[in-house]
Formats: C-alpha cells, structure tokens, sequence
C-alpha cells in the first residue's frame, strides 16, 4: 500500500476524531488548519522527492 496514501488517510481520522471531541469551535477550527497544513506539507514533499527540481544545476 502507498505510503503517502496511508499518511494522508491518518490525517482525516485525526481530524474527524477532533472534531468529534473538541467542542470549542475555534480551537477544532485551528486543530483542523493545522492538520491540513501537515497533510499539505505531506503531499507537496512527496511530489518534490519525485520529481526533483535541478533548476539547482543550471549554474554549473
């Protein structure tokens, strides 16, 4: 199974089990940006590990 799969399906089982716990709007609001703000990060690091940029390598 794909790990960047398995990493971003963690992610929603944090935030449904924070939204269903947290009762303070404000504060689940903030869990959940953050939690998107990492599974973001996930993917966007996956896609660079991929297909890395040699713009780096032009100079030479």
């Amino acid at each position: 199974m794909n790990r960047l799969i398995v990493g971003l399906v963690a992610y929603v089982v944090l935030g449904i089990l924070s939204w269903t716990t947290i009762s303070d709007q404000r504060i689940r609001l903030v869990t959940l940006a953050i939690l998107a703000m990492f599974a973001i990060k996930t993917w966007v690091h996956r896609k660079q590990f991929l297909h890395p940029d040699n713009s780096g390598d032009k100079d030479q």
